[in-house]
């Protein structure tokens, strides 16, 4: 019996959805856009969530970065004094090389940004990032063509580099570049290898699409190590079973000790690790989801208003028919459910096209820009669940209203 009245009113909601075409766009409009808008918003948040912890990952979970700089917050340091920190050393990796016990691999390395040519092709301000043979085993990243650098050739800083294949597009075009010569400040280099495309989002827009690596003993050739303003940093990775903690708290013990450092002196060095900037993306992420549901909840409001003043005209139109059913036995609950089933019926759809749209637009975004936004099946339930709900919120009220008619006075108000 449920079953038969709830196809009853599934007909009769349609019926009156196909007659009023330019009511029903109407309708739809509302909760279109703002489906659009809440269900946008949710997806970017989840690319944007995805990409940066993907990021991370790649810093490692049981890897220290020991930088001059923190990458959080810290009340009780002055970035004034922080910048006058010296800079990470080579004398530092030594002691942490020969002190730690914690430690399964040091890497030294350095950032500077350098012309980059081949032939007629340049790339300025190229970020190189010159490192100790030990990068590999610190760092997750994936050669996509050719091959790491030999313990031999990081060790006499021969002239080769593996570059990114962002830097690769920009440099060869369509041309093979392992084997060929690029000139980094001025100096003949080697091409030996090309990094598997990172793509962008995350902490920085390319990752290492955008960089070249080199060993640090070649580097010495163009990038002066001794500038104590000089990017640099120690990455440490912990040997199977030492947590990260206890990494951290030997390397602050070693680096004090082989700086000098008294006892009540501040540690002139930060020891950063991924955790910390997770957390900092906590508070990011809750902010922009709250934003979401407020630009969002604006928009499914009009669109919910929309239905509901559409559906009292509805309700008012099929007076004398609901007039006529009440006369002929139909029960309150009938009338309820019919009007109730085409109120949620054009929210669902409404809802259903916004996802369409939200769809084709992430394949326009992700064709343009190179993107991997995709609409996940949770944001997909999300935005129906949501249509749902604004339609019974929004169908209630007239439906309330048309099951309490009179049916006499119903019937009796077309002719009035």
């Amino acid at each position: 019996m449920y079953l038969r009245l709830l196809k009853e009113g599934f007909l009769f909601a349609y019926s009156s959805i196909v007659v009023n075409k330019l009511r029903t766009f109407l309708s739809l409009f509302g909760i279109t856009i703002g489906i659009f808008s809440i269900i946008s918003v949710f997806t970017v948040l989840d690319w944007m969530e995805k990409a940066i912890r993907d990021s991370i990952a790649t810093l490692g979970d049981n890897v220290i970065y020991v930088q001059k700089f923190p990458w959080s917050f810290d009340p009780n340091l002055a970035w004034w004094d922080i910048i006058k920190w010296p800079a990470i050393t080579e004398s530092d990796f030594d002691a942490i090389s020969s002190r730690s016990t914690r430690s399964a691999a040091v890497c030294y390395s350095a950032f500077q940004s350098r012309q980059i040519k081949y032939r007629n092709n340049v790339a300025n301000d190229a970020v190189v990032w010159a490192a100790s043979h030990e990068f590999e085993s610190v760092r997750s990243f994936e050669i996509e063509k050719g091959r790491y650098f030999s313990p031999e050739e990081s060790a006499s800083g021969k002239n080769v580099a593996i570059i990114g294949s962002v830097l690769a597009e920009r440099l060869f075009e369509k041309a093979t570049p392992v084997g060929k010569e690029i000139s980094i400040a001025g100096n003949k280099t080697t091409v030996i290898g090309v990094f598997k495309k990172e793509g962008k989002g995350g902490l920085s827009d390319e990752g290492m699409d955008e960089q070249t690596l080199v060993p640090i003993n070649y580097a010495r050739n163009f990038v002066n190590l001794r500038n104590k303003n000089i990017n640099s940093n120690l990455i440490i990775k912990a040997k199977p079973g030492v947590s990260v903690q206890e990494l951290s708290e030997e390397t602050i013990m070693v680096l004090r000790a082989a700086r000098r450092l008294q006892p009540d002196e501040i540690s002139n060095f930060s020891v950063n690790q991924a955790s910390q900037l997770i957390q900092g993306f906590e508070g990011v992420f809750a902010g922009i989801n709250i934003g979401g549901w407020v630009i969002g909840g604006f928009s499914i409001l009009v669109g919910g208003f929309g239905i509901a003043n559409i559906m009292f005209v509805s309700v008012r139109e099929r007076t004398n028919q609901i007039g006529i059913q009440k006369a002929l036995g139909a029960k309150k609950s009938f009338i309820l459910q019919q009007f109730l089933v085409e109120s949620i019926l054009l929210s669902l759809i409404g809802g259903i096209l916004g996802i369409i749209l939200i769809f084709f637009t992430t394949i326009g975004i992700n064709y343009v820009f190179e993107l991997d936004i995709n609409l996940t099946a949770a944001n997909m339930m999300l935005a129906i669940i949501i249509s749902g709900v604004i339609g019974v919120v929004a169908g209630y009220a007239p439906a309330s209203s048309a099951a309490r008619m009179n049916p006499v006075e119903a019937i009796g108000y077309s002719f009035g």
